[in-house]
């Protein structure tokens, strides 16, 4: 009982950060969700037509687990934004804008994946975790966990002792 109290007398007191860098967290925390589906649908729409398939609402719908008609409605605000175009009994395609923005989203994707496997988290782990984290992760933490993976961050976390 005593120590508890020792550290919790020498623990730091957490204080508030100042009123800008407060609010720029919570800023940039709406700004990412705002992106996250836009972003899920075009890397999803540029996977499909990477692997030769057609990208069609029901393959959408499939994979992301939702009904055509939401797609339908997604896949028009992203064709008034500019980042799809849809062909009658075609399919959906992408624009360049939406391949550019499909291109880093997968990217960060693929670092933040790579990142939590080299800390040991399981693959299907990463691989749920990393569709989340890649949408809100900053540059500044990107670039940092690419340095991280490239100074062999995995075998650093091998040679810790466990917990």
């Amino acid at each position: 009982m005593e120590r508890k109290k020792r550290l919790k007398d020498t623990a730091p007191k957490e204080t508030l950060p100042d009123v800008e860098t407060h609010s720029e967290g919570f800023r940039a925390n709406r700004e990412a969700r705002r992106n996250v589906l836009v972003e899920d649908y075009v890397e999803l729409i540029s996977d499909l037509l990477s692997e030769g398939q057609e990208a069609r609402q029901v393959d959408i719908a499939g994979r992301l687990g939702v009904s055509q008609p939401t797609v339908a409605k997604m896949l028009a605000r992203l064709a008034t934004e500019g980042y799809v175009t849809q062909k009658p009994y075609r399919g959906v395609f992408l624009t360049v804008a939406g391949q550019e923005m499909a291109d880093k989203a997968r990217h960060r994707h693929r670092i933040v994946e790579a990142f939590l496997l080299a800390l040991g988290v399981s693959e299907e782990n990463a691989r749920v975790d990393s569709e989340g984290v890649e949408h809100y992760v900053g540059s500044e933490t990107l670039t940092l966990f690419e340095k991280a993976i490239r100074g062999n961050l995995q075998q650093f976390m091998q040679n810790l002792p466990d917990a």
